[in-house]
């Protein structure tokens, strides 16, 4: 084969080879028939194998410190060309996973094994798998770890002494049957061994203790005494196993059951009193401020917020009746002040005009007098004109004086006219104020006020939680046709019935909301998007069966609804955009649908 020297007639010489030989065109059978035709060895071409060691750091595992230290000697070693270096990671690599062949397996599983069957004081096989899978869990990938991961388990359970005279928390026959051996035993007139304690004893003795610990402990956060009471009893359920001291147990989980059922008593007067005191609080600013009708209207809303069952919810409910109630209280005592204040001044203004015209009035009648007494003892005209010209003087003096009363009064009386325009003001403020509760005066629900406070408090917690929040918006089919087919008061009751139904049927942490005219939203806390679209459907359900009437009337009421789940990035506005647009095109649909946006 004559010898080429140029790669493109070498090429080309190879790609014929392969088809004359009928060879396939693979990459190697294409690199060996160049090398062939070129004249060039393999070990030759390929003095440094990069191509074939490419792929290899990262197949390697970095699971511990030493695979890690190896895994970056190999890339540099790649990186850098340096085939001997590559040999010593290797070397090293065999020298690793000799030293894990060296460790001492078998007579750490023997003792495990050992342990494992052998019955400690407090230890049962279902703690002792819990803390083996923990321990699984956490070495699985590194030998080594591993190894003193189990060898410090193994070691741990031999430190607890070996149980004598064990009893089970439960009789063992009602948990499962008789084994032969133990009927063998029985017919023989032997005692069963203690150690023969069923598992599900053992895990319903874990259970009884860990609802001492997480359950009960937990409500006596104001009772420390009992919490610590509970906790000795948890530690005692799993560590008792004698007959006697078993005895002894019972008697003070008794005891205690005792002091719970006291305390629970305690617990219930106690809220009792407490709601009485409100009420009475409740009731005596009610009567407090009957003058005050939109006063009243809020102290009713509380008082019956406070008469239901309570809850978290309605907790919250009144805390904030509460404080738009001594929010308005504040505002109209700071009204009622301005308005005494600019009243106090009127009077003592007016007072004192008085008292100056008064006065005024007095030295005018006076000097009226000698000037009276100068013209009766005149003798002629020329004395005459000097008396008349001060009777003048005094006159326009004291006219002048009346003028300046005159127009201080009509000044002071204009004062009180806008005092008490303001006061009106304030007042049909006030009116207006108090119509912008939390809730629809029709239906019940909440109003958009109220919609945007329970926005923020859900997406908060939704926040806070990690957890998932669905909003729902549900517009009435056809619902002016129902308006002018049948009337306003058809469409109010409507209305209501369909916000009873949904009331009724979603879940108490569920907030209900008007948002227009045959718009409601619904909140859905802790639901995800199949979830809460399941849920609408449902009431879909419950809506159709059960029928609205009017006048004895049988009017079938249905809604379209969108649903969506509310995101990182999402406002109000956001989301309920969303939802109304699916619920646009459930509309377009066909109605009577629920479409996720």
């Amino acid at each position: 084969m004559p010898s080429l020297s140029n790669p493109s007639e070498i090429a080309r010489e190879a790609l014929r080879l392969l088809a004359a030989r009928r060879m396939s065109p693979s990459p190697e059978n294409y690199r060996a028939l160049y090398y062939e035709i070129a004249g060039i060895a393999d070990h030759v071409a390929e003095a440094f194998p990069e191509q074939d060691l490419k792929a290899l750091p990262a197949s390697l595992p970095r699971a511990t410190a030493s695979q890690q230290r190896l895994a970056k000697r190999f890339e540099q070693a790649l990186g850098g060309r340096n085939w001997e270096e590559v040999q010593a990671g290797v070397a090293e690599l065999a020298k690793e996973i000799g030293r894990e062949q060296d460790l001492p397996w078998s007579e750490l599983l023997g003792e495990f094994l050992r342990q494992w069957e052998g019955k400690q004081a407090g230890l049962t096989v279902a703690r002792k798998r819990e803390a083996l899978e923990r321990v699984l869990a956490g070495g699985s990938t590194n030998r080594e770890l591993l190894f003193g991961r189990l060898q410090g388990l193994v070691k741990s359970w031999s430190l607890n002494a070996p149980v004598a005279d064990e009893i089970p928390l439960v009789e063992p026959e009602t948990l499962a049957a008789p084994s032969s051996a133990a009927v063998m035993a029985a017919e023989g007139g032997a005692t069963p061994s203690a150690g023969t304690t069923s598992e599900p004893a053992a895990e319903l003795r874990e259970l009884f203790a860990y609802t001492l610990e997480a359950v009960i402990t937990t409500q006596l956060g104001d009772e420390p005494e009992l919490a610590a009471e509970a906790r000795d009893l948890a530690h005692k359920v799993r560590t008792t196993m004698s007959r006697a001291a078993m005895d002894g147990l019972l008697t003070a989980i008794k005891r205690f059951a005792f002091r719970l059922d006291i305390l629970a008593e305690d617990r219930g007067e106690l809220r009792a009193g407490l709601l009485n005191l409100l009420q009475l609080l409740i009731q005596n600013v009610g009567e407090l401020v009957v003058e005050d009708h939109w006063l009243k209207g809020q102290i009713d809303i509380v008082r019956d917020i406070v008469a239901q069952p309570l809850s978290l919810r309605s907790i919250g409910d009144a805390e904030s009746r509460l404080r738009e109630v001594i929010f308005k209280q504040s505002q109209l005592k700071h009204s009622l002040n301005e308005a005494k204040e600019a009243l106090k001044q009127m009077l003592a203004g007016f007072v004192d005009h008085l008292a100056e015209f008064a006065d005024s009035t007095s030295d005018y009648h006076d000097k009226i007098e000698v000037c009276a007494d100068r013209i009766s003892k005149a003798e002629d005209i020329n004395q005459l004109e000097d008396v008349l010209a001060e009777v003048i003087r005094e006159t326009q003096i004291i006219q002048l004086n009346a003028q300046r009363s005159r127009d201080d009064l009509r000044n002071a009386k204009l004062r009180v006219e806008e005092a008490d325009k303001r006061i009106s003001e304030l007042q049909a403020e006030l009116d207006r104020a108090s119509t912008l509760v939390r809730h629809d005066q029709l239906t019940g629900a909440l109003n958009r006020r109220g919609l945007e406070e329970a926005f923020g408090k859900e997406t908060a917690r939704s926040r806070r939680r990690q957890s998932c929040l669905c909003v729902a918006l549900l517009d009435i089919d056809n619902f002016k046709k129902l308006n002018d087919s049948l009337g306003h008061d058809a469409g109010d009751a409507a209305l209501i019935h369909l916000a009873t139904v949904i009331r009724e049927t979603m879940r108490p942490q569920d907030t209900i909301a008007r948002y227009g005219g045959e718009e409601f939203i619904i909140l859905l806390p802790d639901t995800s998007i199949e979830d809460a679209q399941t849920a609408i459907v449902r009431l879909q359900r419950e809506l159709t069966r059960r029928i609205f009437l009017h006048n004895n009337d049988r009017q079938l009421i249905t809604f379209s609804a969108g649903v969506t789940d509310f995101r990182a990035e999402d406002t109000q506005l956001s989301v309920t955009k969303r939802a109304d647009e699916a619920m646009y095109a459930a509309k377009q649909a066909g109605k009577n649908r629920v479409l996720v946006g």
